[in-house]
């Protein structure tokens, strides 16, 4: 299955016009932090997540296509990747990558790969 890692998937409960600011995300396996800014842009959704107090003073990049689901009631957002997986993309600077094609491409790819089985 080829889906658009940019885009939020249907089944999420995302709807257009969502103001997700201040959403708690959570990963597979624990809270990230909040949502920091969104976009809806087609083709390049996303979600900035400030991760303090995980991993203090940093925010990561989170493409739409890797949210699972997202409760407007509660105000959370799930994802369907674990925090190492979280903590191990590249590097995000919104200086330097909101708006940059390559950076685009290359957070694209990373969360493009299929999820990797738990270990038991």
């Amino acid at each position: 299955m080829n889906e658009n890692v940019w885009a939020y998937r249907p089944v999420t409960a995302h709807q257009t016009g969502m103001d997700l600011t201040g959403y708690k995300v959570e990963a597979s396996d624990g809270s990230i932090g909040k949502v920091d800014k969104h976009s809806e842009d087609v083709d390049a959704a996303y979600i900035v997540v400030d991760t303090a107090p995980w991993i203090f003073g940093k925010q990561v990049l989170l493409p739409a296509g890797v949210v699972a689901r997202v409760d407007p009631t509660q105000k959370k957002i799930y994802v369907d990747r674990t925090k190492d997986q979280i903590k191990n993309a590249p590097e995000f600077d919104k200086e330097k990558h909101l708006g940059n094609p390559d950076y685009h491409q290359q957070v694209g790819t990373y969360y493009a790969h299929p999820r990797p089985r738990p270990m038991m």
